[in-house]
């Protein structure tokens, strides 16, 4: 089999002074300014109004509109009794290329759900967005919609998500036992990785809770 011996091509002598690309980019950057220049101030002057121009956003004051489909920060879905749609299949563990989910299922009262996330954490320090997680689900009990993009820590540590977080998206660290509001039994870091919780308080009246 033949093999094509591709040659760079030789710059000429007014190629290699660079002068052609130079105007060019200066030329495409005084377009743009200009345009948007012009435009603004036809803005603001009530004209023009169908065109629109370039637009920086004050971010953090002004935060810049999603996608639909943009993978932010996770969160867990809740059924309607506050407790987690995840039923501990570990699915979403297993398939991560980053292997940054922990989780450690529990047997749930309910005979219909079977089982649920005592501990469910995540490391975003490891984590690389892919997704896999949420479209592996079967409950959709994990979702990356919150439109959270500050994740930044100043510690390997608080790069880890717990339950607590995962569950209520609005908890920042540093948290203390006062921010859990979990009903159910689960490993509370916040208490030192204690079990807190009790399943008699969310179904009180069920017969399978006295079992």
């Amino acid at each position: 089999m033949a093999v094509k011996v591709m040659r760079k091509r030789e710059l000429t002598s007014w190629e290699k002074l660079y002068v052609p690309q130079i105007l060019s980019g200066l030329k495409i950057t005084s377009v743009h300014f200009f345009r948007n220049l012009s435009l603004h101030i036809a803005h603001s002057l009530g004209l023009l109004k169908h065109l629109p121009a370039s637009v920086t956003f004050q971010y953090p004051e002004q935060p810049r509109p999603l996608a639909a489909r943009f993978r932010s920060r996770h969160r867990l879905t809740v059924r309607d009794e506050g407790t987690p749609r995840c039923v501990g299949c570990m699915l979403c563990e297993t398939v991560c290329p980053a292997k940054c989910i922990t989780i450690v299922a529990g047997e749930h009262p309910d005979p219909n759900v079977e089982k649920y996330p005592v501990r469910f954490d995540i490391d975003l320090g490891v984590c690389v967005y892919c997704g896999y997680c949420v479209e592996v689900c079967p409950e959709d009990a994990i979702r990356m919609d919150t439109n959270i993009l500050d994740v930044a820590a100043y510690s390997r540590t608080d790069m880890k998500l717990d339950i607590h977080e995962l569950m209520d998206p609005a908890l920042r660290k540093p948290l203390a036992a006062c921010h859990c509001n979990l009903n159910f039994p689960h490993v509370c870091r916040l208490s030192g990785g204690q079990v807190k919780g009790d399943w008699n308080e969310i179904y009180p009246e069920a017969s399978w809770t006295k079992d």
